[in-house]
């Protein structure tokens, strides 16, 4: 009898919960909720757009002429919408390299970064932080709590893994509990030698004969900053939890 008992309370265990109507109304009343879905909505439509949309890449010298000084502005701001729209950066950069050579390029690429990470993240902070912070809890909630602790270097780091594209990246960490600012300087100093190396390659490809190497020389400094950085970041975080050790009580 007592198996038998056992047996049913197990099973009422292991069963996952139903979603009545009701439920999913109630769901859909709540605010956070709401936001939430448009933001996995907003990542499927621009997602869905990246495989329709076919752009015109044999017409953008031409308007880069007809656009004359105001060029750069419009190569901040429209590399800062395309990176929002969950395009590449690394074919943004190889693209602005071929248009406005390896330096424009990556200068061109490194400001739009700093725009669409601020866009991203202020995206995924309007629609997703009240969700993520109602409903984390464990593991995840120990994850939020890393990311609003999070330094500049925190945030090098994650973007130098390979976790997303550089939109999604920025809405994600809008979700999170992290600052603006450190995410905002991070974001910017990752991206640094990724920019001139794919600048310096889309403007050899564009005119290989004028093309001078010595322009990839800063993607070389920030190769070598980006793993000091990293390094640092490293030592510091097993310095901290071997304090935190040694503080523990027995």
């Amino acid at each position: 009898m007592a198996g038998a008992t056992a047996g049913r309370a197990g099973g009422r265990r292991g069963r996952r919960p139903v979603v009545t109507l009701p439920h999913l109304r109630r769901l859909l009343r709540q605010r956070s909720v709401v936001r939430f879905g448009s933001l996995l909505l907003l990542l499927g439509l621009l997602g869905l757009a990246l495989l329709v949309v076919q752009p015109d890449l044999a017409s953008a010298p031409r308007l880069v002429d007809r656009l004359g000084p105001a060029a750069p502005v419009a190569a901040v701001l429209g590399g800062a919408l395309l990176m929002v729209a969950l395009v590449p950066r690394t074919l943004i950069t190889v693209a602005w390299g071929a248009l406005f050579g390896p330096l424009g390029g990556a200068g061109y690429t490194l400001a739009a970064a700093l725009v669409a990470a601020g866009l991203g993240f202020a995206v995924g902070r309007m629609l997703g932080r009240d969700f993520v912070a109602e409903r984390v809890r464990g593991r995840l909630a120990r994850l939020d709590g890393w990311f609003s602790r999070q330094s500049v270097l925190g945030v090098i780091t994650v973007r130098l893994l390979p976790v997303g594209g550089f939109g999604l990246v920025s809405y994600g960490y809008g979700t999170t509990g992290a600052r603006v600012l450190p995410f905002l300087v991070g974001s910017v100093l990752a991206s640094v030698p990724s920019a001139f190396g794919y600048a310096a390659i889309g403007a050899a490809v564009a005119d290989p004969d004028e093309f001078n190497w010595l322009a990839v020389a800063p993607a070389s400094f920030g190769l070598v900053a980006a793993a000091v950085l990293v390094a640092r970041w490293r030592r510091a975080e097993r310095a901290h939890r071997q304090r935190s050790a040694a503080a523990a009580p027995d």
